[in-house]
């Protein structure tokens, strides 16, 4: 095996792995020798058992960093890895290592990252936990699927391969299992070539690290935070119509549900959900600019038309026009109070409309600078 100008990295995340890692680090030596890999193995622990002793009898390269997470493993094994291709699988005794020269070949055909894909070859019986095998992982890439327009299957992978120069592209930042996640996604957004292929998937060695609950929330909160669509878009489109329909039936009449007549009061909760969905409307245009200025994302041709329409001059404009209307409102109720002798006045529906566009008005001038704020692109 040599060292130091090796053509491929192998990179095993190791934590308490010692009835597992004899297993994986036999199968890999016999791989390398009868491909003639030219290749490194990178062991990167975080072990209180006896895996680094382990891993040391194999002659492999040791980085014991004991931090802990899957993508703290990860991240700390890049640091060194010298290989033009990196190879990641967990040692537990559950990924196949005779697989590796598949997906050194996918590479070298000119994709940037390879995943395998456990439900389309053979899956050992008893490997994957009902809940995780039916509902967790088929739900999880489902949303992936959704929320960035991919056909990727098994987003939750332990077997994967990437080329060097495309890792680099990525800087990936997580540290725990939603690592896993946060590679495809930045791939995804960086226009990698990524593709899936069969692979067999056996029982474990050894306990599971998995907390199926927590690390599915992992992965379903960084999916959200890279998706300000459906983060913040949608439920506030839904939430400013809501608003905006009902607010206006009720400003102009009252309204009759199921028998229940409703008058002003439920004015109330309108003007609430038109200010909140518009807040969250803002925070989509904010996130993805952030993306595409800050994060490296591409930039659309709608975000760049976008650009062009909403100016911080025209904004601003729109903001100061709907918040003097809103001012306006205000002062002609209290014209008619001072006018009427300073009586109880039955003004509450034009009083929440006023309300309503004054808050919407100052949200806007100050969003607009905001966004241009956000807008200015780093070198």
């Amino acid at each position: 095996m040599k060292k130091e100008h090796p053509e491929v990295s192998i990179i095993l995340p190791c934590r308490n792995e010692e009835l597992a890692l004899p297993f994986c680090l036999k199968q890999i030596k016999k791989v390398i020798k009868k491909e003639k890999l030219n290749a490194e193995i990178i062991v990167s622990d975080s072990s209180a058992d006896n895996s680094p002793k382990i891993a040391k009898k194999f002659k492999t390269i040791l980085i014991k960093h004991d931090k802990e997470g899957y993508g703290n493993a990860y991240l700390e094994a890049f640091k060194i890895a010298k290989g033009k291709y990196i190879f990641m699988a967990d040692c537990d005794g559950t990924y196949d290592f005779n697989e590796i020269p598949k997906f050194i070949k996918e590479l070298k055909r000119g994709n940037d990252l390879i995943l395998g894909n456990r439900f389309a070859g053979k899956m050992e019986k008893d490997s994957m936990p009902m809940s995780n095998r039916y509902l967790g992982n088929p739900i999880l890439s489902g949303i992936l699927r959704v929320f960035f327009h991919t056909k990727i299957k098994d987003s939750h992978t332990g077997m994967r391969a990437i080329k060097k120069q495309s890792l680099n592209l990525l800087n990936l930042k997580t540290i725990g299992m939603e690592f896993a996640s946060e590679m495809i996604i930045k791939s995804i957004k960086k226009n990698l070539k990524i593709k899936e292929i069969p692979i067999d998937y056996h029982k474990r060695k050894g306990n599971s690290k998995l907390k199926p609950y927590r690390d599915a929330w992992k992965h379903i909160r960084f999916m959200l935070l890279y998706s300000p669509l459906f983060l913040f878009f949608i439920p506030g489109l839904i939430l400013f119509f809501l608003g905006l329909i009902s607010i206006i039936g009720l400003y102009f009449g009252s309204v009759n549900i199921f028998g229940i007549q409703l008058f002003y009061h439920p004015m109330f909760l309108s003007s609430s959900l038109i200010i909140i969905g518009y807040q969250l409307i803002i925070f989509s245009v904010f996130a993805k600019s952030y993306a595409i200025n800050h994060l490296g994302e591409t930039e659309s041709k709608l975000m760049r038309k976008l650009y062009q329409i909403i100016t911080l001059e025209r904004v601003s404009i729109i903001g100061i026009i709907t918040t003097i209307v809103g001012a306006v409102i205000y002062l002609i109720i209290f014209l008619k109070w001072i006018e009427s002798g300073f009586p109880a006045l039955n003004e509450i529906k034009n009083s929440i409309l006023a309300l309503t566009l004054i808050t919407l008005g100052i949200q806007t001038i100050f969003s607009a600078f905001m966004l241009s704020i956000l807008s200015i692109k780093e070198k």
